[in-house]
């Protein structure tokens, strides 16, 4: 398990990307609706305060990975969506992390048969 972390957190850095803002990008793209996710929900779906996901938003935007704009429907409401450049992104690094998942996946299901013990 925690070579994978390690493997995880070295491909993010590659990448320039902290292991929260990815989190950000995987969220977005699972959860997000036609119109986009909002701050909200996306906030909670993290378990961070709202204030914390904005920063980390803010950070994807002025990277052009995410792109955020005022709800029609509801003008008090932020939506937040990924752009071309984060879908890519995500879409790369996520494929990477499958394939070392596979790789590593019958030594991390020994480890963890091995806590039940």
């Amino acid at each position: 398990m925690r070579k994978f972390s390690r493997f995880s957190k070295e491909l993010l850095a590659g990448a320039k990307l902290t292991p929260e803002q990815y989190e950000v990008l995987l969220a977005i793209k699972s959860r997000a609706r036609e119109n986009g996710l909002n701050i909200r929900d996306l906030s909670e779906h993290l378990q961070v305060r709202h204030h914390s996901a904005i920063n980390l938003i803010n950070k994807l935007v002025a990277r052009k990975m995410v792109m955020k704009r005022q709800s029609a429907r509801d003008r008090r409401e932020v939506e937040i969506k990924l752009t071309t450049l984060g879908n890519t992104t995500l879409s790369r690094l996520a494929a990477i992390h499958r394939r070392e998942m596979r790789a590593r996946s019958n030594e991390m299901i020994d480890a963890l048969q091995r806590l039940r013990k």
